[in-house]
């Protein structure tokens, strides 16, 4: 008798819990006023669309994003591009990528730089010593990345 009473009040507690769940929760007035007054407002252009069965964030796809520097090579010269030269569908700077060096898919070897477009080990380099373009004076020399280091 008693498990049945204990499968009677499993059943019951799972089904007030799914219904608990599978109602809509329905905001008073003020909680729907401040909850508005933290959304992000909709710009005149999400507004005015048909959004009917289409989530916000679907729909709030970002266009420049989907373009390419192998299809728009105008895409890296832009403001902000990471570089002015397109690689493998990505904009690089080959003048200064250790994986894109002088060109596309030019990898610089384990301790060198890129500078210039070539790959240098700026330890020991007397034109990039300890970086790209740190000259030594004339007749010394680069030693750990340090002019005239003794």
């Amino acid at each position: 008798m008693e498990t049945i009473a204990r499968v009677l009040l499993i059943m019951a507690l799972a089904m007030a819990l799914a219904t608990s769940l599978a109602s809509p929760i329905i905001p008073s007035e003020e909680e729907e006023h401040n909850a508005s007054s933290f959304s992000d407002p909709l710009t005149p252009e999400e507004a005015s669309s048909s959004m009917r069965g289409v989530s916000r964030l679907l729909a709030q796809t970002n266009v420049e994003a989907s373009k390419t520097c192998d299809r728009y090579p105008r895409v890296c010269r832009a403001k902000g591009s990471s570089g002015p030269d397109c690689c493998w569908k990505r904009c690089v700077n080959v003048m200064a990528d250790n994986q894109n060096c002088g060109w596309c898919g030019m990898r610089c070897g384990y301790g060198q730089t890129c500078c210039g477009g070539r790959c240098v080990n700026v330890l020991y380099d007397l034109r990039n010593c300890g970086g790209c373009k740190n000259k030594c004076k004339q007749g010394g020399f680069c030693n750990y990345g340090m002019c005239d280091y003794a």
